[in-house]
């Protein structure tokens, strides 16, 4: 308690040093969805025009048009948001393949190592209470455990995922209270895969809205970082919002957290919290367009989920704190996930760890002034860097679409969306690199020529600025190489107190495979 008080003590300096005079702590809510497309909100364009809450959201905030993840998986880009670092540096990738997309917990055995400092760490440290509501995806062996990586609390699950040896009922995922498997609340959210209904996103939003309560009467700083898993397959939605979208299951899912959001935001303003709380909306890639009616939208841009064109990365992104971030502004500044680390530290006067590259920048002027900065964004997929953004200029290193296997399949990241010079369904390395305007062109449809003006002009900054990175890049130890059959052969910890343990027949075990 003694070391807690004078946290706050010295937060307290900080902040009074950083503005000129006292001011009260503020809390920070990190809203981030699950497989979201950048094209899935109103106040995007979606028209079916279901998001009223985020909706208002962004006209009483900031909505950001340049919003990137780190990486267009779950995993890396979560490791990306929690350490200000791409993947590349904190280890969430696999050198077991060139460009090779690998997951964790599902098919491998890592997760976010110790060496590395997240968020949650720094603001407990700090005197903040925290707490991860929701989908955690940073690995589920207990070294990787969220409550010994920042957080006082915990309710949710390791990943978001059905095993493929359950009955049609019951969902292999299982939810967690801090260090145990919750058992009431296993049968609670259980997940009908026949019709997608649970009161799982139901349930997220009581856990929010108490935490808030909570640190309320206490009058405690609190970080929450809410993370529903709702829009990602398997879909599931509340009775409530069960077939009440235009748009299939997938917008009821949407519908439902659009509820939430605006129940939070509700919650902060009756409790007279809002000008004192920071909230971030986003989503850690793009739609999954493999999924295909049963997956989002990304808008204009081009592919999804695991690529790294403009869909597979670009999410919706808004920014709210009434009193701080003036309403109805629009940002095109180009901004990460990495970039709430750097951020939130800068909030209240604080540096980011100085013995590590942070690749993450703060948006503090951005959010507060809306002016901005010129900065390189890097585009990975696995241990490959694959494009770069700079200013309104895109330039392909490599492109990918898909596998020849997978096409055979039937599984087409990019359906009648084939884009000029690109080797369909397979890796292709471009030299010269493929050149786009992606405010013209934001679907990278039309490349610009190699011979004309305009890429000589602009190009050379471009790669200046790939030179400049790949010079000071220290790969960290690669985190999903390892996959053990043995273990991956599991049943969730406690199932055995709920009679829930799932053993996969002997004749059908989990194997490591290494897909493309």
């Amino acid at each position: 308690m003694d070391r807690c008080i004078m946290c706050i003590v010295l937060l307290f300096a900080a902040l009074s040093a950083n503005g000129g005079h006292t001011k009260e702590i503020p809390n920070f809510i990190v809203m981030l969805m699950d497989d979201m497309g950048w094209g899935d909100l109103g106040v995007f364009g979606e028209p079916s025009k279901e998001t009223p809450n985020l909706d208002r959201m962004a006209s009483e905030g900031m909505l950001l048009t340049d919003f990137y993840s780190a990486n267009p998986l779950c995993s890396p880009s979560r490791a990306a948001m929690m350490t200000g670092r791409l993947p590349i540096r904190n280890g969430f990738y696999s050198t077991n393949a060139h460009a090779r997309n690998a997951y964790t917990p599902q098919d491998i055995m890592g997760g976010i190592p110790d060496s590395e400092i997240l968020l949650p760490e720094l603001l407990k440290q700090s005197g903040y209470h925290t707490k991860l509501v929701g989908k955690w995806h940073l690995g589920q062996q207990p070294q990787y455990h969220p409550l010994r990586h920042g957080f006082d609390e915990w309710f949710g699950s390791p990943n978001c995922h059905f095993g493929p040896y359950n009955d049609v009922n019951t969902p292999n995922i299982p939810v967690y209270r801090d260090a145990v498997m919750a058992g009431r609340y296993y049968e609670e959210f259980q997940i009908d895969k026949r019709t997608g209904l649970s009161n799982l996103t139901m349930l997220y939003l009581d856990e929010a809205i108490q935490f808030i309560k909570q640190q309320h009467l206490k009058k405690q700083p609190f970080y929450l970082y809410w993370t529903p898993d709702a829009t990602h397959e398997p879909l599931y939605v509340s009775e409530k919002f069960y077939n009440t979208s235009q748009r299939g299951l997938y917008g009821d899912a949407v519908r439902e957290l659009d509820y939430a959001v605006g129940e939070i935001l509700k919650t902060l303003v009756t409790l007279g919290l809002d000008k004192n709380t920071f909230v971030f909306f986003s989503s850690d890639n793009g739609a999954a367009t493999y999924a295909k009616t049963s997956g989002g939208s990304n808008g204009p841009y081009l592919c999804g989920k695991e690529t790294t064109f403009e869909g597979g990365m670009r999410e919706p992104a808004i920014a709210w704190w009434p009193g701080k971030i003036s309403s109805g502004q629009v940002s095109h500044q180009v901004g990460s996930l990495m970039d709430l680390f750097p951020t939130i530290l800068d909030f209240l006067g604080l540096k980011p760890p100085s013995d590590r590259i942070i690749d993450g920048i703060s948006l503090k002027d951005t959010l507060f002034q809306n002016t901005g900065v010129q900065r390189p964004l890097f585009y990975y997929r696995g241990n490959t860097l694959m494009a770069v953004r700079l200013g309104q200029y895109k330039a392909h290193l490599w492109t990918w679409t898909n596998s020849i296997q997978e096409f055979n399949r039937g599984v087409n990241f990019c359906p009648g969306q084939e884009i000029q010079n690109v080797t369909t369904h397979d890796q292709t390395q471009h030299d010269p690199p493929l050149l786009f305007d992606i405010n013209r062109d934001p679907g990278e449809k039309y490349f610009i020529k190699p011979n004309s003006e305009e890429y000589r002009s602009v190009m050379p900054e471009i790669q200046s600025a790939v030179a400049t990175h790949i010079k000071h890049l220290v790969p960290g130890t690669p985190q999903l190489n390892m996959c053990d059959e043995a273990v991956m052969n599991w049943s969730p910890p406690g199932c055995e107190r709920l009679n829930k343990c799932l053993t996969p027949p002997a004749s059908k075990p989990y194997k490591c495979t290494w897909p493309h």
